[in-house]
């Protein structure tokens, strides 16, 4: 599967600002959030969890050809599965959650997994959040724009607030696509912006590169 810029932009927007000792990133895919974290963080455990076959192997492969291999470790299940035996409370939970509820579906299971919310529906995922999260801890996702209302009642139903909004728009003229939100359980004010990641096709804007350009080898 190929790194989107979902991915790019949770894994670099993510605030650390409680120091995480220990992440956890749901769904994991190839790893790309996990490798991230690990780059910009002093985290001593990260943990990912992967319900596919290929991406479990894909990511577990990254995991292990990483600089953080000590670091990574990738759990072969469903969220179900590993919320039955938690192995810990997370300072920071992470997910680039599957959401394409009204596009067609392929013949492709593996992908189909990866993109539709029916493969993880948002009120798991939340609930998972609250019950993995530590009392300080952050949680951390990316989702369409459109259901940013529905994810954060959502989430106020598990007393988790959020701390910062930041709305993404491809480029100045077009309208907002994607919202990253980031949780905690300690109820503020929160901190809204928004993100313009393109001018024009390939033509990045200031803030985007900022943002990203640790983890791209040409920016």
């Amino acid at each position: 599967m190929k790194i989107g810029t979902d991915a790019v932009l949770l894994g670099a927007w993510t605030p650390l600002i409680n120091n995480p000792y220990n992440i956890l990133d749901i769904g994991t895919g190839t790893g790309v959030l996990a490798l991230m974290l690990a780059q910009r963080s002093t985290a001593e455990q990260i943990d990912a969890i992967e319900i596919d076959d290929n991406a479990f192997e894909q990511a577990t492969d990254n995991f292990e050809a990483s600089p953080w291999n000590d670091r990574l470790y990738c759990f072969h299940a469903g969220l179900d599965e590993f919320m039955d035996e938690p192995e810990d409370e997370y300072d920071l939970i992470i997910s680039n959650p599957p959401f394409y509820t009204e596009d067609y579906k392929t013949k492709n299971t593996s992908r189909d997994l990866a993109r539709f919310e029916d493969a993880l529906p948002f009120e798991d995922l939340v609930e998972a959040a609250d019950l993995l999260l530590s009392e300080n801890g952050l949680f951390s996702v990316i989702i369409p724009f459109k259901e940013e209302t529905r994810f954060l009642a959502l989430a106020k139903d598990f007393e988790l607030y959020p701390l910062k909004i930041t709305r993404v728009k491809g480029t100045p003229t077009t309208e907002i696509k994607r919202s990253l939100l980031a949780f905690t359980r300690i109820q503020q004010t929160p901190l809204i912006d928004e993100l313009v990641i393109e001018m024009e096709r390939h033509q990045y804007t200031h803030e985007y590169i900022t943002l990203t350009r640790d983890f791209y080898l040409k920016m």
